[in-house]
């Protein structure tokens, strides 16, 4: 008997699989099931959503660098963003999770987004590549439509470049803050392996640190 939780995601989905295992594969969360779980299908689904978007890109960017290509890309395929569409499709509600994720948000975005790698990858597997490109453009397009998705902003870019180089977070140290209280000065300090460390200052911590990375960016040729 098919598990009702899987009828009303095919519903909400509007996708009817031929082999229903698939879809509740994808949806098995480790913490459920820790031999039998969706990061296998997480595994393939990640690389077909590269795949899709890599071509999509391409196609409509033809004389954009690659260098371009490449932040666009990130940005499409980030955690972050992968976690906002799989909230859209309400994919926590649908998942097997053991007791210990069930009420933590902390995780959520982790769990959002390879969930819905997973999905995709079960989608390939049942559908093919035609349906999974029809859904991952049809589910992305408001971030494909976004004017401002181009451009990747400096701290994503810096920590981006850190892990691939050295596997390493940046890392950021806070000064004290000073200036009157309604007109705050924050002052950030950040490097990475091998760098000079660089400091900036902004009206928030966030934005000190947006300043610091961009600094530190533009020291390294970035």
């Amino acid at each position: 008997m098919i598990d009702k939780k899987i009828i009303n995601f095919q519903s909400k989905l509007r996708l009817k699989f031929n082999n229903v295992n698939l879809l509740k594969q994808s949806l098995v969360h480790k913490s459920f099931n820790n031999t039998e779980n969706n990061e296998k299908m997480e595994f393939l689904g990640d690389r077909v959503l590269g795949l899709v978007l890599s071509v999509f890109l391409l196609k409509n960017f033809p004389n954009e660098k690659e260098g371009i290509i490449d932040k666009k890309f990130a940005n499409l395929v980030n955690k972050k963003t992968c976690s906002f569409i799989a909230k859209d499709l309400n994919i926590k509600e649908f998942m097997y999770l053991g007791d210990s994720y069930k009420g933590q948000s902390r995780s959520d975005e982790k769990i959002l987004s390879d969930g819905l790698e997973a999905l995709i990858g079960a989608i390939f597997l049942d559908k093919g590549l035609k349906i999974s490109e029809e859904f991952i453009l049809k589910n992305w397009k408001k971030y494909l439509d976004k004017s401002d998705y181009t451009m990747i902003d400096s701290k994503t870019q810096l920590q981006e470049y850190s892990l691939k180089k050295y596997k390493e977070l940046p890392k950021y140290k806070v000064h004290k803050q000073s200036g009157p209280q309604h007109s705050p000065v924050f002052k950030v300090e950040v490097h990475i392996k091998n760098s000079k460390k660089i400091v900036a200052t902004g009206n928030s911590i966030k934005k000190a640190q947006q300043n610091a990375a961009k600094k530190l960016l533009i020291d390294l040729n970035i």
